[in-house]
């Protein structure tokens, strides 16, 4: 099992911009950032394969987010541009062993997650 631990969540105003990180304990096939909004399901906004450049981002994030990793390949971030009040939501990392396609995530596809870090844009 990978421990992953966010930070970076905050309030902002829309058109602002955030950081958001994960530290992880040991190896991942492919990080993931998914975010869940109250009363909504978890939805996939960002994944990466670990070491490499594929990436894969939801429609609504496109342009304005961008996953990465660190070099030791166990730190992830997202850094997010522009927000939107819709944007508001709990954002978790969350990690799995194998390389998965990343056109579609889904939360049955990953092993392991975070706790769970709070991003507020306000209008």
């Amino acid at each position: 099992q990978v421990l992953l631990v966010e930070s970076g969540g905050g309030s902002v105003q829309a058109g602002g911009s955030l950081r958001l990180s994960c530290a992880a304990s040991g190896y991942t096939g492919t990080m993931a950032w998914f975010r869940q909004a109250p009363g909504k399901e978890r939805e996939g906004v960002a994944a990466i394969y670990s070491g490499s450049n594929n990436t894969y981002y939801a429609d609504s994030v496109k342009e304005r987010f961008t996953i990465s990793q660190g070099v030791d390949k166990k730190s992830l971030y997202l850094q997010m541009n522009n927000l939107k009040p819709e944007d508001t939501a709990m954002y978790y990392c969350a990690a799995t062993p194998v390389f998965i396609w990343l056109g579609n995530l889904n939360t049955v596809d990953f092993k392991d997650w975070g706790q769970g870090t709070q991003v507020t844009v306000s209008s």
